[in-house]
C-alpha cells in the first residue's frame, strides 16, 4: 500500500519516525513534505502536496497521513479536496469508526496531543487495517459529501 505522509514543524519529528517505522512494515511511502525542518512553514501547503499525490496516484488503496500540532489544520486543508475524507485521529475508537463508517483516506494525527510513539504506532495500525464496512447508509453518506462541493 502506498502512503503519502506529510507534516509541518510540529509534527516534523514524529513523522520522520512514522516514515521509518512504515518503510519497515513494507508500506510504499511518499513524503509530502517538509523535507527539512522549518519552524515558519505552513501546514496548508502539506496537505495539499499529499492530497492531490492521494488523488493522482490512481490508487483506491492508498492512504495519507498529515500531522501537525493539533491536527486540526491539516484536516481542515485536506478535506478542501474532493474525494478526500480527512479524519482527526486520537483514539482508537476515532481510528477505526473513521475508517469503518466514513473510509477515511486521510489520517491526521496532533503531534501536541500523542506524545507517545507507541500509542501512534497502535492507531495508524488500526487505521490502516481497518476496512470499511461498506453499508449502504456509509456509501449514501460518502456520495453525498462528494457532492457538497
Amino acid at each position: 500500500m502506498k502512503i503519502f505522509i506529510g507534516a509541518d514543524h510540529n509534527g516534523f519529528e514524529l513523522k520522520g519516525k512514522l516514515m521509518e517505522y512504515l518503510q519497515t512494515r513494507g508500506y510504499e511511502v511518499v513524503e509530502a513534505g517538509n523535507a527539512t525542518l522549518d519552524p515558519n512553514d505552513d501546514f496548508t501547503q502539506f496537505a495539499s502536496q499529499a492530497a492531490k499525490s492521494l488523488l493522482g496516484s490512481g490508487d483506491p488503496e492508498a492512504k495519507a497521513i498529515l500531522i501537525c500540532g493539533s491536527g486540526q489544520g491539516m484536516c481542515m486543508a485536506a478535506n478542501r479536496f474532493k474525494g478526500v475524507r480527512a479524519s482527526l485521529i486520537w483514539n482508537g475508537n476515532e481510528a477505526r469508526a473513521a475508517r469503518n463508517d466514513s473510509d477515511s483516506n486521510v489520517m491526521c494525527l496532533p503531534s501536541h496531543e500523542l506524545t507517545d510513539f507507541n500509542q501512534v504506532i497502535e492507531l495508524v495500525e488500526v487505521w490502516l487495517k481497518t476496512p470499511f464496512l461498506g453499508a449502504d447508509r456509509f456509501s449514501r453518506r460518502i456520495k453525498q459529501l462528494d457532492e457538497l462541493g
